[in-house]
Protein backbone atom coordinates (compact mmCIF):
# COMPACT_ATOMS: atom_id res chain seq x y z
CA UNK A 1 0.00 0.00 0.00
CA UNK A 2 1.44 3.16 -0.98
CA UNK A 3 1.79 6.16 1.17
CA UNK A 4 -0.50 8.28 -0.03
CA UNK A 5 -3.40 5.51 0.26
CA UNK A 6 -2.33 4.88 3.57
CA UNK A 7 -3.29 8.74 4.34
CA UNK A 8 -6.22 8.63 2.59
CA UNK A 9 -7.33 5.88 4.64
CA UNK A 10 -6.38 7.54 7.98
CA UNK A 11 -7.98 10.51 7.27
CA UNK A 12 -11.45 8.84 6.04
CA UNK A 13 -11.20 6.80 9.20
CA UNK A 14 -11.02 9.50 11.00
CA UNK A 15 -13.53 11.93 9.65
CA UNK A 16 -15.98 8.49 10.76
CA UNK A 17 -14.39 8.98 14.27
CA UNK A 18 -13.35 5.48 13.91
CA UNK A 19 -10.65 4.20 16.35
CA UNK A 20 -9.37 1.18 17.95
CA UNK A 21 -11.12 -0.14 21.04
CA UNK A 22 -9.16 -0.88 23.93
CA UNK A 23 -9.51 -4.02 25.61
CA UNK A 24 -9.12 -3.53 29.35
CA UNK A 25 -6.35 -5.61 31.07
CA UNK A 26 -8.10 -5.61 34.45
CA UNK A 27 -11.63 -5.94 36.22
CA UNK A 28 -11.69 -4.28 39.38
CA UNK A 29 -14.38 -4.64 41.89
CA UNK A 30 -15.14 -2.52 44.64
CA UNK A 31 -17.51 -4.23 46.59
CA UNK A 32 -17.64 -0.99 49.42
CA UNK A 33 -19.18 1.25 46.38
CA UNK A 34 -21.02 -1.45 44.41
CA UNK A 35 -18.37 -0.30 41.64
CA UNK A 36 -17.33 -1.84 38.77
CA UNK A 37 -13.70 -0.60 36.86
CA UNK A 38 -12.63 -1.86 33.45
CA UNK A 39 -8.92 -0.87 33.80
CA UNK A 40 -6.10 -0.94 31.44
CA UNK A 41 -2.71 0.06 32.38
CA UNK A 42 -3.69 0.90 36.22
CA UNK A 43 -6.08 3.56 34.35
CA UNK A 44 -10.01 3.43 34.19
CA UNK A 45 -11.44 2.80 30.92
CA UNK A 46 -15.28 2.92 32.35
CA UNK A 47 -17.12 2.25 35.50
CA UNK A 48 -20.36 0.98 36.28
CA UNK A 49 -22.55 0.69 39.19
CA UNK A 50 -23.15 -3.12 40.28
CA UNK A 51 -25.10 -5.74 41.97
CA UNK A 52 -24.17 -8.57 44.52
CA UNK A 53 -25.38 -11.22 46.03
CA UNK A 54 -28.40 -10.63 48.29
CA UNK A 55 -25.91 -11.00 51.24
CA UNK A 56 -23.08 -9.26 50.09
CA UNK A 57 -20.76 -8.51 52.82
CA UNK A 58 -17.85 -10.58 53.34
CA UNK A 59 -15.87 -13.27 51.43
CA UNK A 60 -18.20 -16.09 49.75
CA UNK A 61 -17.46 -19.58 51.60
CA UNK A 62 -20.03 -21.97 50.47
CA UNK A 63 -22.96 -22.51 47.94
CA UNK A 64 -26.22 -20.52 49.04
CA UNK A 65 -24.53 -18.01 51.34
CA UNK A 66 -26.04 -15.24 48.51
CA UNK A 67 -21.88 -13.75 48.66
CA UNK A 68 -19.82 -12.18 46.16
CA UNK A 69 -16.25 -13.82 46.55
CA UNK A 70 -13.23 -11.56 47.43
CA UNK A 71 -10.13 -12.06 45.93
CA UNK A 72 -7.62 -12.48 42.98
CA UNK A 73 -9.90 -14.43 40.30
CA UNK A 74 -9.63 -15.08 36.12
CA UNK A 75 -12.40 -14.01 33.62
CA UNK A 76 -12.28 -17.64 32.76
CA UNK A 77 -15.07 -17.77 30.15
CA UNK A 78 -18.00 -15.90 28.13
CA UNK A 79 -22.18 -17.62 27.79
CA UNK A 80 -23.42 -15.62 25.15
CA UNK A 81 -26.67 -17.92 25.35
CA UNK A 82 -26.91 -16.96 29.17
CA UNK A 83 -30.38 -16.85 31.70
CA UNK A 84 -29.14 -13.40 32.09
CA UNK A 85 -28.35 -11.28 28.65
CA UNK A 86 -24.67 -12.30 28.55
CA UNK A 87 -22.38 -13.83 30.87
CA UNK A 88 -18.40 -14.02 31.81
CA UNK A 89 -17.53 -16.55 34.36
CA UNK A 90 -15.26 -15.43 37.38
CA UNK A 91 -12.80 -18.97 38.25
CA UNK A 92 -14.11 -19.04 41.45
CA UNK A 93 -13.31 -21.27 43.64
CA UNK A 94 -9.48 -21.25 43.28
CA UNK A 95 -7.68 -23.25 45.49
CA UNK A 96 -7.67 -21.48 48.50
CA UNK A 97 -11.31 -21.50 48.30
CA UNK A 98 -11.67 -25.21 48.02
CA UNK A 99 -9.22 -25.99 50.62
CA UNK A 100 -11.57 -23.72 52.99
CA UNK A 101 -14.65 -25.64 52.10
CA UNK A 102 -13.42 -28.64 52.40
CA UNK A 103 -12.09 -27.97 55.50
CA UNK A 104 -15.67 -26.78 56.81
CA UNK A 105 -17.09 -29.58 55.10
CA UNK A 106 -19.43 -27.73 52.80
CA UNK A 107 -19.39 -27.04 48.98
CA UNK A 108 -17.53 -24.05 47.49
CA UNK A 109 -20.05 -24.03 45.13
CA UNK A 110 -19.09 -22.31 41.78
CA UNK A 111 -21.21 -20.76 38.71
CA UNK A 112 -19.93 -16.38 39.64
CA UNK A 113 -20.62 -14.63 36.90
CA UNK A 114 -20.38 -10.91 35.48
CA UNK A 115 -23.94 -10.87 33.96
CA UNK A 116 -27.02 -9.03 32.63
CA UNK A 117 -30.36 -8.93 33.44
CA UNK A 118 -32.56 -11.92 33.43
CA UNK A 119 -33.73 -12.57 29.63
CA UNK A 120 -37.03 -10.92 29.32
CA UNK A 121 -36.38 -8.30 32.54
CA UNK A 122 -33.41 -6.02 31.28
CA UNK A 123 -36.05 -3.04 31.33
CA UNK A 124 -36.32 -3.20 35.14
CA UNK A 125 -33.08 -2.56 35.54
CA UNK A 126 -33.77 1.21 36.65
CA UNK A 127 -34.99 -0.79 39.70
CA UNK A 128 -33.41 -3.97 39.97
CA UNK A 129 -30.09 -2.16 40.18
CA UNK A 130 -30.82 -0.24 43.26
CA UNK A 131 -30.68 -3.21 45.19
CA UNK A 132 -28.40 -6.82 45.79
CA UNK A 133 -30.25 -9.53 44.28
CA UNK A 134 -28.06 -12.01 43.14
CA UNK A 135 -27.23 -15.48 44.46
CA UNK A 136 -23.64 -13.46 44.68
CA UNK A 137 -23.02 -12.75 40.66
CA UNK A 138 -21.62 -9.41 39.84
CA UNK A 139 -25.02 -7.90 37.74
CA UNK A 140 -24.97 -4.76 35.77
CA UNK A 141 -27.95 -3.28 33.50
CA UNK A 142 -27.80 -5.26 29.87
CA UNK A 143 -26.05 -2.33 27.56
CA UNK A 144 -23.43 -2.44 30.27
CA UNK A 145 -22.93 -5.97 29.52
CA UNK A 146 -22.54 -5.70 25.93
CA UNK A 147 -19.40 -2.98 26.35
CA UNK A 148 -17.96 -4.95 29.20
CA UNK A 149 -18.56 -8.15 27.08
CA UNK A 150 -16.42 -6.47 24.02
CA UNK A 151 -13.76 -4.91 25.83
CA UNK A 152 -12.65 -8.28 28.23
CA UNK A 153 -11.16 -11.28 26.84
CA UNK A 154 -11.19 -14.66 28.59
CA UNK A 155 -7.99 -14.47 30.46
CA UNK A 156 -8.59 -11.25 31.90
CA UNK A 157 -7.53 -10.69 35.89
CA UNK A 158 -10.42 -9.91 38.27
CA UNK A 159 -9.94 -8.08 41.42
CA UNK A 160 -13.10 -8.12 43.77
CA UNK A 161 -12.39 -6.69 47.14
CA UNK A 162 -14.63 -4.40 49.58
CA UNK A 163 -11.95 -1.11 49.31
Amino acid sequence: MTKKLKTIITLILLSLNIHAVEKADKVLVLKSTSTLYLMKNKKVLYQYHVSFGANPKGHKHQEGDERTPEGNYTLDYKNPNSKYHKSIHISYPNQQDKKWAKKARVSAGGDIMIHGQKNGFGWLAWITQLFNWTNGCIAVKDSEMDTIWSLVDKGTAIEIRDK
